[in-house]
Parts: C-alpha cells; structure tokens; sequence
C-alpha cells in the first residue's frame, strides 16, 4: 500500500504545478519541506481539490473517517485502514469508496517510500520512488469531511485516502511483502492527474484513469537509510537520499522474490 509519502522542496512548488490554484489564506499550511509523512499519524498536508469552480490547496489529515465510525472506538480501530483505497473499489457499488467517488482530490508529492524484504536479511530495505524528470507530481485520491467536530479543537477538518493499484514490474520487487504486497500508489501522467479534478466524470472516464499503470522505466528508485525511525544516517544526509547498503542485491536477483513470479 502507501502509508509513507515525502513532499521535499518547497510548497511554491504545487503553484507552479497549477498556477490557477488558489491558497485559502486562512488556512496554515508549512512552507518547509516535509521529507516525510506517515498515514497513521493523521498529520495535516496540503491537498488539491476542486470546489466551487477552482483548484483550491487545503490542509486535510490523512485517513478517512467514515460515517459509520460514529464512536472513538470505532474511529480508532477502523480508521488505520482508511489511508488508502484500492483502485479496483472505487467504482464498485457496495463499497464505500464508491459513495465519495465524486470528492476528489491530489495528494502532491516529490516520492513515496516502501520497503523491500530480501531472503536472508534481517531487516526490510527501505526505498524512495519517484517519478523520473519531475520535481513534483500528484497522487490521486478522495477526500471526506466527518460529521462531527474534532472534541479537541471543535474544528471539522476535512481527511483524504491514497488510491492504490496493483504494482508494476519494479513495484512488485520492492513492495514485495505483507498482507498488502504487490501494491503501489496510483501513479498518473499529469494530464491523468489534472483530468482526475474534473467534475461530472462518468464511469468510463473514471475507469480510464484508475486503470492507468504507470510503465516501470518512468520510476526512479532507490535505497534509503530509514523511513520511520529518527536514527540519523551514519553518512548525514537527508531522509530521501540514496543510501549504499552493503551487499545488497540488485532487483530482479532475490530468489525469495523472483520464485513468486
């Protein structure tokens, strides 16, 4: 899945991107890089979405909350697995992804980071994924204002999921284990991405996108030192830096990995 996203230059950046997007002035969002993003901590980040005839930057927590989260305990417990949404759900009538296709919204980004399981070692190897020769791109998503308030700040603030897809050829040898292996984030061209806001999309459109799989040599990847942990890099650079991890075999060697193609 994508539970780790990284935003590392500066947000002027998502103007140049779409210089017809307006910034609610009354929102605060960080003009700092944020090297790094995790879903379960349901931190605020910019988001694009469409409303009232303009591309608007908001500031949205990661994860939805569902109406049918109507309790904290709910909340707790259901909300984890709401960061993001399979491709393949959206257009499906009995799931609830299908009730909010129509709310959507980019998630922009300068990488992801997933890890890599290789037989033999004792830890995941942690990679950065980009889109090659460009600074900046947007995932596509959906977004949902909860009905209730926050209890601690009495703000409604509205909460987007990550849509995923099945993985590429390079996704597959990099997220290539747990429960949700074999997934990647919804990679678009920009032409996809900006189609993506549109209104009034029907079925067939919808599905052109969400069928889109971004082709392996767009990618650009490679081993970082950590992404969860605060551990400073032996060599102090930063997060999303390439890291030289000792013996570490290239993709498409692993045998762990390969016999499961």
């Amino acid at each position: 899945m994508c539970y780790d996203i990284s935003f590392s230059t500066q947000i002027e950046l998502i103007t140049d991107y779409l210089p017809d997007l307006e910034i609610d002035p009354q929102i605060k969002i960080s003009f700092e890089p944020i090297l790094h993003t995790q879903a379960q901590a349901y931190q605020k980040f910019p988001i694009i979405i469409f409303d009232d005839g303009k591309n608007k930057l908001k500031n949205f927590e990661w994860g939805i909350i569902a109406p049918y989260m109507n309790t904290q305990e709910k909340i707790k417990k259901l909300r984890p697995q709401m960061c993001n949404a399979r491709s393949e759900k959206i257009l499906d009538k009995s799931s609830y992804w299908h009730k909010i296709k129509s709310t959507r919204c980019l998630i922009p980004v300068t990488g992801i980071f997933e890890h890599r399981e290789i037989k033999g070692w004792k830890n995941k190897v942690p990679y950065h994924v980009s889109l090659k020769e460009r600074a900046l791109f947007c995932l596509p998503g959906l977004y949902h204002y909860p009905n209730k308030a926050d209890v601690e700040t009495g703000e409604i603030t509205g909460n987007y999921t990550i849509i995923t897809r099945a993985a590429n050829d390079v996704m597959k040898q990099i997220h290539n284990s747990g429960d949700q292996a074999f997934r990647m984030p919804l990679f678009l061209t920009k032409e996809l991405e900006q189609k993506w806001l549109l209104p009034g999309l029907n079925d067939n459109e919808l599905k052109v996108i969400l069928d889109f799989e971004m082709h392996s040599d767009a990618l650009e990847y490679h081993p970082v030192f950590t992404i969860r942990t605060t551990k400073e890099r032996p060599d102090l650079k930063t997060k999303t830096d390439r890291f030289a991890w000792e013996n570490l075999p290239p993709l498409g060697t692993d045998t762990s990995v390969m016999s499961l193609f």
